[in-house]
């Protein structure tokens, strides 16, 4: 029988790896894991216990998937990360400091029950819920 602890890893193809890597060090805290050669064009940022890797478009990795993310296709729905403390004023002034507005808060479904959350966007356009624990 499977059974799934967590989330190990989400792999986001990447227009522009480099502003994609900011977003999610600067605004989201990750910090950089591990880079593979220029050629394989991957880096894995850590993100709590579980990865976030950023492939380039235009590597060996990226060039696997196709066309690149566009407004006819993402690569995915939305991914959510649950944030250790969740003070929503906190997070919008956070976020209005690299000119980012979430969605309004809203409680959701996710792993450990209904929790506040709120949608961002990436720079490619890719949505990331950022969760809180329910209660």
């Amino acid at each position: 029988m499977i059974r799934i602890k967590g989330i190990d890893h989400v792999v986001i193809r990447a227009r522009d790896a480099e502003i994609m890597i900011r977003f999610y060090c600067d605004v989201l805290g990750c910090g950089v894991e591990r880079e593979a050669s220029a050629e394989l064009g991957l880096t894995q940022l850590r993100a709590g216990s579980a990865l976030i890797d950023i492939i380039s478009v235009d590597g060996e990795l990226g060039r696997r998937g196709g066309a690149a993310p566009g407004n006819d296709g993402l690569n995915m729905d939305h991914f959510c990360v649950c944030l250790e403390n969740f003070d929503e004023s906190a997070i919008r002034k956070h976020l209005s400091s690299f000119n980012i507005s979430g969605s309004d808060l809203e409680q959701r479904y996710g792993a450990e029950g209904y929790g506040p959350s709120i949608y961002i966007k990436d720079p490619e356009g890719n949505t990331v819920e950022l969760k809180g624990a329910p209660g």
